[in-house]
């Protein structure tokens, strides 16, 4: 190897700690000294000794992607094709380049896991490469049990879930001539280095998804990489069978656009499954319990929801912030953030005769961006063209729609204020309740009993 090429193998460790450079060294160790693989040079690695090393971890269109991204790097520059095997300098240059690597480097890495070919690859490549990406994340979480609750099965709808976040993931990309990518019109579009770098540096999810791959599927600095913001924990009352509206793909999507401080734990506050298709229920569980997320599936198998960024509470004004959003899951994924036009975050109300009773998030009275009718099981998503507040589209299929599912999440940590308020009686978080005991002549037995809360 020449200087030229020693310089670069020189950068490519110089990524890596003395520790960690050690351990990526056993591990290449582990894969030349493969027994199944006795024509192979003890200093490279077949194909066949790293499927036999990661097993059923990752799926096996990823471990050939990776394995041939490898003996595609040139260290020297002279090279007239890939190698045969991955030699120990074609391993360090690519374990560097995928998880220590600028956008430069891992978009170098990307286009060789694409095609053996310099120069240009079609979008549809990179589309396919994606979706391989995005199954081989749900796949290794599985198989190594790194779900944290969630369910790794995938999601009913009209298009699989791998499917509709790749898609979403590829709507950022902008091609050469600076258009987005919109759909299979733009299949055949070139996409050379520069469009995957700015893409790798504008998506944070395609550098992470393929970290968890090669942590995760090689076994390899796993003390490095830190799942917790990821993937959260999910927390239902024990004992409560449940499945949710949202898998893990859905999960980690939303997850990503919270507060940091607020990614590591979901906790179920209510569900029209385990809680029944009452309004009353639903107020009586959100109320005081934090920033939280609802979304509910449509009679159409759209997925909708929104972001309440502070505690739901029941009054006749606006409530929230800007840190509100609302969200698509499914027939696609979307986020949309708050616009600046109004404060009509958040709206939450019921018992009043003049104004409306409901949840709602975005727009204004009676044209909201997601509306749930107090005549639960209601709702409507008016948009025309978009909603003023986060500039979403019509989130259902239907303007005016039924639904049958919906879900409540609490994310991050409770306070002890929102603790204590969450304990509160169902007659404190629901004036409706106490509002029918009292039409009906029936007395508050517990009224005298319970301690009076600090704020009353």
């Amino acid at each position: 190897m020449g200087n030229s090429g020693s310089r670069v193998g020189q950068s490519f460790c110089s990524w890596f700690l003395p520790e960690e450079q050690a351990e990526i060294d056993r591990l290449f160790d582990a894969l030349s000294s493969d027994k199944n693989s006795p024509n192979v040079s003890s200093k490279s690695f077949s194909l066949k000794a790293l499927q036999n090393h990661v097993g059923e971890a990752v799926p096996l269109e990823m471990v050939t992607r990776l394995y041939d991204g490898m003996r595609r790097v040139d260290l020297t520059g002279k090279a007239k094709g890939p190698s045969e095997n991955v030699s120990q300098e074609q391993f360090t240059a690519s374990m560097s380049h995928l998880l220590k690597g600028n956008s430069e480097e891992k978009s170098l890495m990307i286009m060789k896991m694409i095609s053996a070919t310099e120069g240009p690859v079609k979008a549809r490549e990179v589309q396919k490469f994606t979706e391989d990406l995005v199954g081989s994340v749900v796949h290794v979480l599985s198989h190594r049990q790194e779900l944290r609750g969630w369910t790794g099965k995938e999601a009913p709808g009209p298009a699989p879930r791998v499917q509709v976040l790749a898609a979403q993931l590829l709507s950022e990309m902008k091609l050469q001539d600076g258009k987005r990518f919109l759909g299979p019109q733009w299949l055949d579009c070139d996409c050379d280095r520069a469009v995957i770098e700015d893409w790798v540096s504008r998506v944070p999810h395609v550098a992470i998804f393929l970290s968890v791959v090669i942590h995760k599927g090689f076994l390899v600095l796993c003390s490095s990489l830190d799942l917790t913001t990821l993937v959260p924990e999910r927390q239902v009352d024990q004992g409560r069978g449940f499945e949710s509206i949202l898998d893990i793909l859905s999960v980690m999507y939303i997850n990503a656009h919270l507060p940091r401080e607020q990614r590591h734990c979901w906790r179920l506050l209510f569900s029209s499954e385990l809680h029944g298709h009452s309004f009353s229920q639903l107020c009586g569980h959100i109320t005081h319990r934090g920033p939280c997320v609802a979304v509910l599936e449509d009679h159409d198998k759209h997925v909708f929801g929104g972001f309440a960024s502070c505690s739901w509470e029941v009054k006749p004004q606006f409530q929230g912030d800007d840190r509100c959003f609302l969200f698509s899951i499914c027939p696609s994924m979307a986020v949309y953030t708050h616009t600046g036009y109004n404060d009509h975050y958040m709206y939450l109300n019921h018992g009043q005769q003049t104004i409306p009773n409901g949840l709602g998030m975005g727009g204004q009275h009676n044209y909201f961006g997601l509306w749930v009718d107090v005549d639960f099981g209601k709702g409507h998503s008016r948009a025309k063209p978009t909603c003023t507040t986060y500039n979403s589209p019509q989130l259902s299929a239907q303007e005016n729609f039924q639904f049958d599912k919906m879900e409540v999440w609490a994310v991050g940590d409770p306070s002890e204020e929102q603790l204590a308020k969450g304990n509160k009686s169902i007659l404190d978080a629901d004036p409706e309740a106490q509002a029918l005991l009292e039409i009906s002549g029936r007395s508050r037995h517990s009224e005298g009993l319970r301690e009076i809360p600090d704020d009353e």
